[in-house]
């Protein structure tokens, strides 16, 4: 079973787009057939949503919307209304990514949440719809005895009593489908999820996305497509919302002028002074007010239908049906003029024409189309005239917009939806790896010049250079050619700092065997000293390590800065090449004038690596030379200040002289001299601490007995050399 799963989600052979379609697939299932088995059994329930929140958790926001939006598309086919509501199924996908993505389906308090988000979305924002896709009325769904309880029993408005019974009902059903959705993610093989997980992009652009920068490239694409989305949405709505109100306006005056039209064919011209006098004594009078009520009620947008004759004193009718309970006036009656009319007054008192009048006065919003009736001489005895209420425009307005908004928007969102991914895919995810890349070669290089090291670590930019390599972008555009141009960039830089670091190399090594030899033709001229110099550079660089294990003085030991101290030490004693060898050599106590000259190998040290470094300029590494200018003029000075050659004390002694001065004196004490047979390891270990704090640096000599048994142990082990008298 695991293997045919493997090989149906074979990730690798190029199977993502048809693991995505199974899994749209599945999801529509999961949200029609639960639906349908709900309205089958008749239960207040939807259940129309859990294939798209399993499907968000799943695959994410993009699969979810599909499924969410489609859902409702497929069930607008029997109930054309329900594709309505595909905007708050794609508001639901939406917010179920973003729940999945903060792990809000991981506890029971979180899950409350959710729940309640989603009963507020398809609840809250679904009433709204329903309010207005049903004409500022109650909806048809089975919450709508709710609603109307509401409405009756508490009094509340329409608009407040579906609100609140869609919220009701519809936090019990977000309640059930988000359980069940936890319930069967759970029970989905892991092998589906991590699939499911490459497919869409989690794993591997995460750890791109971590690295992004604030205003990310994506950011600023999706700022600038929901900018565009909304004002392409706001100016279509606008645009179709005038659009519609002039068609419905048109529409309502045809209405209006083929019912007065109708209704002028059955009015007889010359007895209309009959009608207005007499009334229903007139034998036709009845018989004529009773077909303009046909005609009224063949179009029921007319709310009023009547007759009138114009006149200076007013309007006196001649027919006017009564609506909805309210009486219509009397034949011969005097309607005053309504004060919206007065523009037209000259023109109806004389008989003409007169364009259709949209007013709102104490008879309503109204729509008023007039139709004169003339005699057989050509004049015009009265007014045939229609009102058409507003109010049906305005509803149809909201039926229409509510229709245009959802559905806009609804495709819109999908089609952002589908253009981010792919901007994400192409684009941003691609530029993100190779700046990714780019960065850690830059890192390294960076870092090298921080810590002050020519030792760039070539195996990571090697590293990044495949990585680099592997991301194989292929979009055949601008983006593949900046690919192109950054890998070969990058290829280039990692081989060209290989082979300057090689070069590096063979100079610091040339420089090193020459200062060493230099080194050692000195040390040659002191025969008691064998193998001095590179037992001290052990043990100061031994010692500094121990010091940087130890947190001391952590911001100057940096391995950089430890490697300079082990090239700095062997012309620690370079300043003797300035002293007699009969003074180096003597095997006796040194005169007072004597050791003075010997003293001076400090200063004379000191002397010729200055000039080194002046006369060597940029020729040579002067950084580890200026710490051996340290070394070579301070290691004899002692930390009570009582040392040479300037009596400094404390911290003023550079911490290189300090580490050398325990290195110095510990290989001298436990060396054999002509003059002296080598100390014991307890012996020398105790004349150095309790040389702590008045001739060394107490941190230093902490640091070094935690590791003089080790050195000492490993020197005891190197070829004894033959050490014939003299003085150090």
């Amino acid at each position: 079973m695991k293997a045919a799963l493997k090989k149906l989600l074979d990730f690798e052979n190029g199977s993502s787009l048809k693991s995505v379609l199974l899994l749209i697939a599945a999801g529509l299932l999961l949200n029609i057939i639960p639906a349908k088995i709900a309205l089958a059994l008749h239960l207040p329930l939807f259940l129309d949503c859990l294939g798209t929140i399993l499907t968000a958790m799943l695959g994410g926001n993009l699969p979810a919307v599909i499924v969410g939006f489609t859902s409702n598309a497929i069930n607008g086919i029997s109930d054309p209304v329900t594709m309505f509501y595909g905007v708050i199924s794609i508001f639901i996908a939406a917010l179920a990514t973003f729940f999945y993505h903060q792990r809000f389906f991981k506890n029971i308090p979180r899950l409350f949440v959710v729940i309640l988000s989603f009963a507020l979305i398809g609840g809250g924002i679904g009433s709204v719809f329903t309010y207005f896709l049903y004409g500022f009325n109650f909806g048809e769904g089975f919450s709508a005895p709710f609603s109307i309880a509401f409405h009756e029993v508490l009094g509340w408005s329409k608009f407040t009593s579906q609100l609140w019974a869609d919220i009701v009902l519809d936090f019990f059903d977000k309640g059930v489908v988000v359980i069940f959705a936890v319930f069967l993610f759970r029970f989905i093989p892991r092998v589906i999820k991590n699939h499911l997980n490459k497919v869409v992009l989690r794993v591997n652009s995460n750890d791109v996305m971590k690295k992004m920068v604030r205003y990310s490239l994506l950011r600023k694409v999706v700022y600038m497509v929901i900018l565009a989305e909304v004002l392409l949405g706001g100016l279509a709505c606008t645009i179709g919302f005038f659009l519609y109100r002039e068609n419905s306006v048109n529409s309502f005056i045809s209405i209006a002028q083929g019912v007065t039209k109708a209704a002028s064919t059955v009015i007889n011209p010359e007895k209309v002074e009959d009608y207005i006098n007499r009334g229903y004594e007139v034998d036709d009078y009845g018989f004529v007010r009773t077909v303009l009520g046909s005609i009224r009620e063949s179009f029921p947008q007319t709310k009023y239908l009547y007759v009138y004759q114009i006149r200076q004193d007013g309007c006196h009718v001649v027919f006017d049906l009564d609506t909805d309970g309210e009486p219509g006036g009397a034949p011969g009656d005097v309607v005053e003029f309504d004060p919206s009319f007065e523009p037209y007054l000259s023109t109806l008192l004389a008989g003409g024409e007169i364009e259709p009048i949209i007013s709102d006065d104490k008879y309503g919003w109204l729509l008023t189309v007039y139709r004169p009736i003339r005699n057989s001489s050509g004049r015009t005895v009265a007014y045939v005239a229609a009102d058409i209420s507003m109010e049906n425009i305005i509803r149809d307005e909201a039926i229409f917009f509510i229709k245009m908004l959802s559905l806009f928007f609804g495709l819109s969102i999908i089609i952002m939806s589908i253009v981010l991914e792919l901007v994400k895919r192409g684009v941003v995810i691609p530029m993100n790896q190779m700046s990714l890349a780019a960065m850690k070669i830059a890192a390294n290089t960076t870092r090298a010049s921080m810590l002050e090291t020519e030792k760039v670590d070539l195996e990571s930019i090697r590293d990044s250079v495949e990585r680099l390599g592997k991301i194989g972008v292929r979009t055949r555009d601008e983006i593949e050619h900046l690919y192109e141009s950054i890998y070969t960039m990058a290829s280039d830089t990692y081989n060209f700092i290989q082979r300057v670091q090689e070069q590096n190399e063979r100079i610091q090594r040339m420089q090193e065997i020459i200062i060493m030899e230099f080194a050692e033709v000195v040390e040659a001229r002191d025969k008691s000293t064998g193998n001095h110099i590179k037992k001290t550079a052990e043990y100061v660089e031994a010692i500094a390590r121990q010091l940087k294990t130890e947190g001391k003085f952590a911001d100057v030991l940096t391995d950089a800065y430890i490697e300079k101290l082990k090239r700095a030490a062997p012309l620690h004693d370079i300043g003797k090449i300035a002293v007699s060898d009969l003074i180096l050599n003597k095997p006796g106590k040194l005169t007072d004038e004597e050791f003075a000259i010997m003293k001076s190998h400090t200063t004379e040290g000191w002397k010729i690596l200055v000039k080194m470094v002046e006369d060597a300029g940029d020729t040579i590494d002067a950084d580890y030379l200026n710490e051996s200018i340290d070394m070579a003029h301070y290691h004899h000075e002692k930390w009570d200040g009582s040392g040479y050659p300037t009596h400094i004390k404390g911290e003023d002694i550079p911490l290189s002289a300090r580490i050398m001065a325990v290195a110095d004196v510990f290989d001298a004490l436990v060396a054999e001299r002509v003059y002296k047979k080598p100390f014991t390891y307890e012996k020398a270990m105790a004349i150095i601490t309790e040389g702590a704090g008045k001739h060394f640096d107490p941190d230093v000599v902490e640091a070094f007995t935690h590791i003089s048994e080790r050195l000492y142990g490993a020197r005891t082990k190197l070829p004894p050399q033959p050490e014939e008298g003299s003085n150090s």
